[in-house]
């Protein structure tokens, strides 16, 4: 085998996130399946309606979940009713948008809006990986550099690449705050998201 330096390189790029990611709740409760599920639809068709009203396109309301439960006495031996659920997340791609939805939600679904999470993205991720990636090979090729000159040997060409699975994450600044102002809506802050790279490059040696 050649004589050659493998070292592991890792790049970080970051970028505000452009798109609020909304999960929702619609529960309902009745003593009869039936009902609970027409209370339920009709909530949730409220719901959908309300996003609709505030730019939230087609493409961009989704069901994440639904379904019946029963609901039993306090010593667990008798049905005293059922809860309907669905869940729906929406993409909201103007973040000033945000504190008069939930507002809209919730007046259309009134006590049966629930709110379980509120997450910031970056919608097109692919810019923000390729930077992470070219940030990871220079790091890898200076550290290749260094070990290159401590042995004395001038550093040649790359004989093997190998990228490890990128990682996603918000760096400590985000925030959601979910206190409301004077006039009712629901401020977010932005932060940033952060995609890191990692790669292991391997040089051979002159």
């Amino acid at each position: 085998m050649s004589d050659h330096v493998e070292v592991t390189g890792s790049g970080t790029a970051s970028a505000v996130p452009d798109v609020v990611v909304l999960d929702t709740r619609v529960q309902c409760e009745a003593t009869d399946v039936a009902s609970a599920l027409g209370t339920a639809s009709e909530r949730v068709a409220s719901v959908v309606e309300a996003a609709a009203g505030h730019a939230v396109a087609a493409a961009d309301r989704r069901t994440t979940g639904m379904g019946v439960s029963t609901r039993w006495d306090r010593e667990g031996r008798a049905i005293v009713g059922y809860t309907a659920h669905q869940t729906l997340r929406l993409l909201v791609r103007d973040r000033e948008r945000v504190g008069d939805l939930i507002g809209a939600l919730a007046e259309a679904a009134g006590d049966a809006f629930g709110l379980d999470g509120v997450t910031l993205e970056v919608a097109d991720r692919g810019p923000l990986l390729e930077s992470a990636r070219t940030a990871a090979f220079e790091d890898a090729r200076a550290k290749a550099e260094q070990f290159a000159a401590l042995a004395g040997r001038p550093l040649g060409a790359v004989l093997r690449v190998t990228e490890e699975h990128d990682r996603t994450m918000p760096v400590p600044r985000f925030a959601a705050r979910a206190a409301m102002d004077a006039g009712g809506g629901m401020p977010v802050e932005a932060g940033e998201s952060s995609v890191t790279a990692s790669v292991t490059v391997r040089f051979g040696l002159g």
